[in-house]
């Protein structure tokens, strides 16, 4: 009697381990459920648009990729959320230097020489920033890339600004983003954006392989 019992002792002992590692997995989907669609790197993430709802408190450090024929773009930034707040003219006052992401000033990178309008930036890295308005940015490169926000900014260290106009979207992006987009082997746009605001801001590459 007592052997006839031993394997139905084991199959309810399995059953309610297996029950109980499901539960456990149950009971962390919630919490995965609310990271934000991005592939993760090793000190930070690609920032990705967002279907799903982001809880994250906080800024991630996130990154920008884009290869543009020989050209390789890098943007570092930290990606701060709406979170139900007034971004415009609220949490981003307009019509003064903002860093573009939180933290840390945004750095753009490039490994080869580049222009933003008619100016011509060689490769290197440098602080990316703007002046958000209500009908126009100001986009700013600058070279003092390494500075906690606007704290050192100085105006003198502009290597050149550039005015774009933004466009308002249907949806909201709850992260900041940045991507890297290519249109040609000489040209890319680099795009910013952020709650229902985008802004293209166009990139032409000195590469004498496509003179």
């Amino acid at each position: 009697m007592k052997n006839s019992l031993l394997p139905l002792f084991l199959f309810s002992a399995c059953s309610l381990m297996s029950c109980s590692e499901k539960k456990t997995a149950d009971e962390k989907a919630p919490e995965q459920a609310t990271l934000p669609a991005a592939e993760v790197l090793d000190d930070g993430v690609v920032i990705s648009k967002q279907h799903q709802e982001d809880t994250l408190k906080g800024s991630l450090k996130a990154y920008a990729k884009g290869k543009v024929g020989d050209s390789e773009f890098k943007i570092t930034y930290y990606s701060p959320a709406v979170r139900g707040r007034i971004v415009w003219g609220g949490l981003v006052p307009f019509d003064k230097v903002w860093v573009t992401g939180a933290h840390m000033a945004t750095t753009i990178e490039s490994n080869t020489d580049f222009m933003l309008g008619n100016k011509t930036i060689a490769a290197g890295k440098y602080g990316f920033f703007t002046i958000p308005g209500k009908d126009k940015w100001t986009v700013i490169i600058n070279r003092n890339w390494q500075q906690h926000l606007t704290d050192e900014y100085d105006s003198k260290e502009d290597i050149t600004r550039m005015e774009i106009t933004p466009s308002q979207l249907p949806e909201n992006q709850e992260r900041l983003q940045y991507e890297v987009v290519a249109k040609s082997e000489s040209e890319c746009i680099i795009t910013l954006t952020w709650e229902r605001v985008q802004l293209q801001i166009p990139i032409t590459i000195n590469n004498p392989n496509f003179e």
